[in-house]
């Protein structure tokens, strides 16, 4: 009984390192690559304002 239930919360440690490792690589991408996700941003809000899709 011991084995499995320390086997369980193992996998879910390893789980949670596996997240943590994507959301650091989610957040490092993010900096790196910052002014270009606003740029985008800008440019999709700027062409839906020029239609007059936006109120």
């Amino acid at each position: 009984m011991k084995r499995k239930k320390k086997s369980i919360l193992n996998k879910q440690g390893m789980e949670l390192v596996q997240v943590a490792i994507l959301v650091a690589i989610a957040i490092a991408l993010g900096l790196i690559f910052k002014d270009r996700i606003t740029d985008f941003v800008s440019d999709i809000f700027d062409n839906l304002d020029s239609t007059g899709f936006l109120l």
